[in-house]
């Protein structure tokens, strides 16, 4: 399989169908399909099931899947530095960020960037802690925004930020009346967290403190971001992290400070191996400026 293969058998498993792909690669679907044929013939694999009009992936396609993923990374940054090499006045910056920080504060601070590198080529990507990583120690990520962050020997701490908790409701919610939500007001209401196996979970439990026996913690969202929704759908009150309702996104929602002095970690973080670049200090100096006016 050459790279023309990959491309589009990662094309079609993300997409799930070769029409899919070929909207996603900008060819025709014959030109898929004869693509996706070759790559099934010079891998020697039958990659896909077809099941009634669906291609299935077989269990073959998932393993070769993940390896062509780990390569991939490697030549997208192939595409980054040729492209910053062509254009050196534009650079570029690839960011790897926790999903709290990508609902309004990252976005807030890339847009900042823009003010000062107006084409700054910029990929951003919405990982967990463990595969952030990964990219920042292979290096096809540049910076990583990260709640909760994997530590590793060969990454550095660039900026490091404490954040708060918040309890977020239905704005007919009788708690949304509070200025304030300590632990024990939540007694006898449905309080939507996070699995208690997971850092961010343990966070919380940490956060309830003694009374965390007497919650009904009925409902578990792994993100802070689907906890808000469910909290806006009126599912129960959802504790998470500050970071996650700056900006006032959600929306039919209270939202108000949880008394704990439990605090997350919010780190910026790079490869010790890879120097920092203009731009990459630009977007750390955006970001530093966007938590101090809105955190």
């Amino acid at each position: 399989m050459n790279l023309r293969h990959m491309e589009v058998f990662r094309a079609v498993m993300s997409t799930g169908s070769v029409g899919g792909a070929a909207e996603l690669l900008h060819i025709s679907q014959p030109a898929a399909s004869k693509l996706l044929a070759q790559a099934e013939r010079h891998s020697g694999l039958a990659l896909f099931d077809r099941v009634k009009g669906r291609l299935l992936p077989t269990p073959e396609a998932r393993q070769l899947y993940d390896v062509v993923e780990n390569l991939w990374r490697g030549v997208e940054r192939v595409r980054d530095v040729s492209r910053a090499l062509a254009q050196p006045q534009a650079g570029s910056l690839r960011l790897a960020v926790s999903a709290s920080l990508s609902a309004h504060l990252v976005p807030r601070a890339v847009a900042l960037l823009y003010q000062r590198f107006p084409h700054v080529q910029c990929g951003v990507e919405t990982l967990v802690p463990s595969i952030m990583t990964d990219t920042l120690l292979d290096q096809s990520m540049h910076l990583g925004v990260g709640m909760l962050p994997n530590e590793h020997p060969n990454l550095l701490f660039v900026r490091s930020y404490e954040c708060g908790m918040a309890c977020v409701m239905h704005r007919d919610h009788p708690l949304a009346a509070r200025k304030r939500i300590r632990p024990a007001d939540l007694a006898g209401q449905r309080v939507i967290g996070s699995p208690g196996n997971t850092r961010y979970g343990q966070a919380l439990q940490n956060a309830y403190g003694p009374k965390a026996a007497s919650l009904r913690l009925e409902l578990q969202a792994r993100s802070s971001m689907s906890a808000c929704l469910f909290a806006s759908a009126g599912a129960g009150v959802a504790v998470v992290d500050a970071a996650v309702v700056a900006g006032n996104i959600f929306k039919d929602v209270a939202v108000r400070p949880f008394a704990t002095d439990q605090k997350l970690d919010v780190r910026i973080i790079r490869n010790r191996l890879r120097p920092m670049s203009a731009i990459d200090s630009a977007f750390c100096d955006a970001f530093d400026t966007v938590w101090k006016a809105e955190m």
